[in-house]
């Protein structure tokens, strides 16, 4: 007697048809783009939970800290993958999430485009903006570090405003087809990407004087031992923490301050002079770099790398006021108040 066959019971149309259309991977490797997939929310999201640990260990306002939890937490009850949200709604869509606002819609994008979170591996100390450049098709190595150390570009809005402006046609190895590649590759990463701007309105970059005045706590704070300190992955082979880092706030604005760590800065000994700066902004996120200016009218004052007008005028002062204190000189007074 044959065996008795049991029938199969067909599944519903919507749940095969749902089966059919969920890719089998669920991201890229680091550094990759993600795949489309549900658990694209998750991997963003514990990467979120990390941000606010750091945030948190690195003494960063406990509101900030919040938002990054909570962002994390929404992340995870999405039902639908924030890459295809992403690809229908842009950035606009990502917003649309309870608790998302332009700080953390800028972080998913980045994560989807590039498989990289620039605000974590800043608080891991393993922040590398040659790498991040090296991801733009017709971008190599050499010509990474030429770009950055020549223009000072360390994100891809920074890359793209080269582009097109004629900074980076300057720059050695780049004819006009590899240029004219490199604006359609970073056109087209980040086009859906972009945050909708509100016509007629324009948000004005942090001052200089602002940005001279973190400047100046965080070096007097980190003279002082009072400042948390990482260990940064990179040119680092003894795996010291031996980088302070700065959570500030200035109105609304949030701002993160360290030391250099790139390889020029290595290379010329300034790893304890130059001190970049991150800022929130409303569209993109900012980055500053203030130095010691070696020559010229402000030599030995701090200097806001592109905004040399600015520190000059804000150094002459009004008429009749004395100028503030040359580097050397405020430097001297605060070791002397911190016993150094």
């Amino acid at each position: 007697m044959a065996p008795k066959r049991t029938a199969r019971r067909a599944k519903p149309p919507a749940k095969r048809a749902a089966r059919r259309a969920r890719p089998a991977k669920e991201a890229a490797g680091p550094g990759g783009p993600l795949d489309p997939a549900p658990g694209a929310n998750a991997r963003v999201a514990s990467l979120f939970d990390e941000v606010a640990r750091l945030l948190e260990e690195q003494g960063a306002n406990p509101f900030r800290v919040r938002a990054w939890r909570q962002g994390a937490g929404e992340l995870r009850a999405l039902a639908e993958p924030v890459d295809a949200l992403l690809a229908r709604e842009g950035v606009a869509g990502l917003r649309a999430i309870p608790g998302i606002g332009e700080a953390l819609a800028r972080a998913i994008r980045d994560v989807v485009a590039t498989g990289k979170l620039p605000m974590l591996d800043r608080l891991r100390g393993e922040a590398d903006p040659e790498a991040l450049l090296r991801t733009v098709p017709g971008i190599g190595a050499a010509l990474a570090r030429r770009i950055h150390e020549a223009l000072g570009v360390a994100t891809l809005e920074e890359l793209e405003a080269a582009a097109h402006d004629g900074r980076l046609a300057r720059i050695p190895g780049l004819g006009g087809k590899r240029l004219e590649g490199v604006r359609d590759a970073l056109a087209e990463r980040l086009r859906r990407g972009r945050l909708a701007r509100v016509p007629g309105r324009s948000e004005p970059p942090p001052p200089a004087e602002e940005l001279l005045e973190i400047d100046r706590e965080y070096r007097e704070r980190a003279a002082a031992g009072r400042l948390p300190r990482i260990a940064p992955r990179r040119f680092n082979p003894r795996h010291e923490a031996w980088l302070p880092v700065l959570h500030t706030a200035r109105g609304e604005r949030h701002f993160t301050a360290l030391f250099s760590n790139t390889a020029r800065a290595h290379q010329l000994g300034r790893t304890h002079d130059w001190v970049v700066i991150y800022a929130d902004g409303e569209d993109r996120e900012h980055r500053f770099t203030v130095v010691t200016e070696g020559g010229g009218e402000l030599a030995g004052r701090r200097v806001v790398r592109g905004r040399e007008a600015e520190c000059r005028n804000f150094y002459a002062g009004p008429p009749g006021a004395e100028a503030p204190p040359a580097s050397g000189e405020r430097d001297g007074a605060a070791r002397s108040a911190s016993g150094g």
